[in-house]
């Protein structure tokens, strides 16, 4: 019998998929249930039905998980920014070995168990950068599914610096009558406020918006260092396309600097408004430690470090190796590499090339360059099948995989294990405490 939208059905959780839901199967469809944890027993209410799946909410609870915990944060169930806060920090990292262990098995096809779950010690706060959408509702983030604004005055995953910037913006744009960008008219001027802090405690603010000028911006400007003694410089942005592309490709610095430094690992990086760099500081250290120690480094070997983005794991990875080689495709980055690699001593044991990833493989193998590890940390949507072909060809003993996306690290692995690729070891290390996302470092040797 096919479920019907409105009605209500009484479900058990069995687990959760991938964005944190809880899925039940009723009637033998499978149902993604709101707010759900496994174990729970419940009256759910349809609210959709696909061609292969539902999805509900919960009506009545009748089995809470022991596991189940009251939101701290009042705007949970609106704002999207958050999967977790209704339940405990164990669960959260139970769910997300399962979601890691489920791709690699069902995606790559592979039995190898999550070793281990690097958990944070602080789950609130840890955000070094932040991008709030800015609409006529506010500033803050966007509700669920939705590209609707939901004004948040401060965000547990946020530095408390956040949001005093936020709120200064704010009362700024009401008191100049400042016209937020209205996105289905393409009107209005400031679209995003971007921010990024450090571990010292030092903010870099940005503002995105839809035009050449900011109206009163002396005015932001003083407001902004009365509040923030420890704000380093105010950059604008423009960004006049029609697009869901946050930043634009023009920078004006209207006080102050343009960059801050954060410290990771034991080395120096100078970031600015573009710049790539993991959002959760002391978590990224134990991820960089683990695709270390995955490596195998004796101080011998020549490395291979693909989208090395500004340099961070090459400069890890150049401490216990020979030498790096590391690969990206966004020009500023390569330079703020080999300046990252200058200003932390390493310049000697670091080479950086600026291409594509699969191009520049190809020509590292016609140069003859044989490396003994290749890393490899893509973006969300994974390796390109050529890149992986280069790699199997280059032939290095060892490849450690950084990943931000199971189901990609999962197809990933089973086009490496068709080409003689064997992952040997796989951990997880949450980033993200109480949303949804999981970094995934895995090692793989040659069969």
């Amino acid at each position: 019998m096919a479920l019907e939208e409105g009605k209500v059905y009484h479900a058990h959780v069995e687990r959760y998929a991938s964005d944190g839901t809880g899925v039940a199967r009723v009637d033998g469809m499978v149902v993604f249930v709101h707010g759900a944890i496994r174990g729970e027993d419940a009256d759910i209410c349809i609210e959709h039905v696909g061609h292969n799946a539902a999805w509900a909410h919960i009506v009545t609870l009748h089995t809470p998980s022991p596991a189940r915990v009251e939101p701290d944060c009042p705007h949970y169930h609106q704002c999207g920014g958050c999967q977790f806060r209704h339940m405990t920090y164990e669960e959260e990292l139970n769910a997300k070995r399962q979601r890691v262990e489920d791709a690699l098995h069902r995606l790559g096809g592979l039995d190898v168990p999550v070793s281990a779950i690097h958990g944070a010690q602080d789950t609130q706060g840890y955000r070094n950068k932040v991008q709030f959408p800015v609409s006529g509702d506010g500033i803050g983030y966007y509700r669920a599914r939705t590209h609707q604004v939901i004004d948040i005055p401060h965000c547990h995953l946020q530095p408390r610096v956040d949001s005093v910037c936020r709120q200064v913006v704010a009362d700024w744009m009401k008191q100049y009558h400042i016209p937020a960008y209205q996105e289905k008219t393409g009107k209005g001027l400031v679209r995003h406020l971007y921010l990024r802090t450090n571990q010292a405690g030092q903010a870099l603010c940005c503002l995105i918006v839809n035009g050449k000028q900011l109206p009163h911006a002396q005015e932001l400007v003083e407001a902004l260092q009365t509040a923030v003694p420890s704000l380093l410089g105010l950059v604008l942005s423009v960004n006049t396309r029609k697009t869901n592309v946050i930043l634009g490709t023009e920078y004006h610095t209207l006080w102050g600097q343009d960059w801050l430094e954060e410290t990771l690992c034991g080395h120096t990086f100078r970031l600015s408004v573009p710049s790539f760099f993991q959002i959760n500081q002391p978590q990224t250290q134990v991820l960089y430690s683990r695709a270390v120690e995955f490596a195998g480094l004796t101080g011998a070997e020549t490395v291979v470090d693909l989208y090395c983005g500004i340099g961070t794991i090459s400069l890890t990875m150049a401490e216990h190796a020979a030498k790096v080689i590391g690969v990206e495709v966004v020009p500023q980055a390569i330079e703020d590499a080999k300046e990252n690699a200058r200003r932390n001593g390493l310049a000697d044991k670091t080479r950086f090339l600026c291409g594509d990833a699969s191009q520049l493989a190809l020509q590292l193998e016609q140069e003859g360059v044989t490396p003994d590890v290749i890393v490899v940390d893509p973006p969300r949507k994974g390796l390109a099948p050529d890149v992986v072909d280069t790699i199997a060809r280059m032939a290095p003993p060892r490849v450690v995989y950084v990943s931000c996306d199971p189901a990609t690290l999962g197809r990933d692995l089973k086009q490496f294990a068709a080409l003689g690729y064997a992952a040997q070891r796989a951990e997880a290390v949450d980033l993200f405490p109480r949303t949804a996302h999981i970094e995934t470092v895995v090692s793989l040797s040659k069969i």
